[in-house]
């Protein structure tokens, strides 16, 4: 394997930026990675396709109303883009509803859950598992619900937006 065990058990803190070995002490490094900032809009490598996931990591704030995150297709806001599915966190209604919106017309929101997964000032994980009919979504590793396609060409889905009140800590 290359590298030396400090490279190795590297790990990048979005938080600060610096890459810190297993054991927290510095290690020097090449490229300084930026922080995640709020609101974030990202490209998706070759789009979705089924068995790609995204992964959401992050920090509700002290006083959240909610935050969004969506995955669409490209950023352009005029025309709006095709938005696949957008999950929105609601703190005041203990709700996560989903919706998607396909050449400008919005679709039937769900919002049924068995529970509210998110507290304020507490880390978060989120799962977006792209299958052939849905994405299935994860939240701390349990299984929330699933949302079926609405957008038929999944390799259009190359774009995620991230919004409200979190941090991010990590994006994959």
């Amino acid at each position: 394997m290359a590298g030396t065990v400090a490279e190795r058990d590297a790990v990048v803190s979005a938080a600060d930026g610096h890459l810190n070995n297993s054991l927290g002490s510095p290690v020097q490094a090449d490229v300084y990675f930026p922080r995640l900032i709020v609101p974030f809009c990202g490209h998706i490598k070759g789009g979705m396709r089924p068995g790609k996931k995204i992964l959401v990591m992050g920090i509700v704030d002290l006083n959240p109303e909610s935050f969004g995150i969506s995955l669409t297709c490209g950023e352009s806001e005029d025309p709006p883009a095709d938005v696949a599915i957008e999950l929105k966190a609601v703190f005041t209604e203990r709700q996560f509803v989903r919706n998607s919106c396909v050449a400008g017309e919005w679709g039937e929101e769900q919002s049924s859950i068995p529970y509210f997964p998110f507290i304020p000032d507490q880390p978060f994980r989120v799962e977006i598992l792209c299958e052939h009919p849905r994405f299935r979504i994860f939240v701390d590793g349990h299984q929330l619900f699933d949302f079926y396609h609405r957008i038929e060409t999944l390799s259009a889905i190359d774009t995620i937006k991230i919004n409200g009140d979190l941090q991010l800590t990590k994006l994959g």
